[in-house]
């Protein structure tokens, strides 16, 4: 599994990982996913040539909400290019707290069209994080063809549990301990 960090200490935790199995991972185009597809591909580029295995995008809330969907799924694969190309895996986030249940399905659907590897629900940095009838919106949208991250917002093994259930073939939290009764 993977340690997500901010961009700026991918080269360092990558070194401190090395000849472990734990993934370097991060995130770009945080927290609303506003920054230009530009910035976002020399974002990704440079994470992923300083060692990150693999990178969480946060898809463009703004353009999504106004309507922009070609402009979004257009965002994200110029993204999913350079990480594939780098071999390294791409997860995008939709943070669904900020979504309508119609507009999780949308984003889903986006996500999966630009070719990314997972959906998934939440920087864990909005008003709410990953829930059970989000997870299953997103995994009835696209079915195998992605895989579902549920992240924020599960801190107990019945949450997760849930999440699960729901369709979700990761999961994000800082809860781990506690939710394997280990804490």
């Amino acid at each position: 599994m993977p340690f997500t960090i901010n961009p700026y200490w991918v080269a360092y935790v990558h070194d401190k990982l090395a000849n472990t199995p734990v993934k370097t991972a991060t995130v770009i185009g945080f927290p609303l996913g506003a920054n230009t597809t530009s910035i976002k591909v020399a974002e990704a580029r440079e994470a992923i040539d300083n060692g990150a295995d693999e990178v969480d995008m946060v898809m463009n809330i703004g353009e999504f909400k106004s309507g922009h969907y070609q402009t979004v799924q257009n965002d994200i694969q110029a993204v999913v290019t350079v990480a594939h190309d780098k071999d390294a895996l791409i997860k995008v986030i939709i943070e669904n707290a900020l979504l309508s249940e119609t507009e999780i399905a949308k984003a889903s659907e986006l996500v999966a069209n630009a070719g990314a590897d997972f959906v998934k629900t939440s920087t864990g940095f909005s008003k709410s994080g990953a829930k059970a009838t989000d997870v299953a919106i997103m995994k009835k949208v696209v079915g195998d063809r992605i895989k579902v991250k549920a992240a924020g917002g599960i801190h107990s093994a019945q949450e997760a549990e849930e999440m699960i259930q729901a369709g979700a073939s990761r999961l994000g939290t800082s809860a781990s301990l506690k939710i394997i009764g280990k804490e």
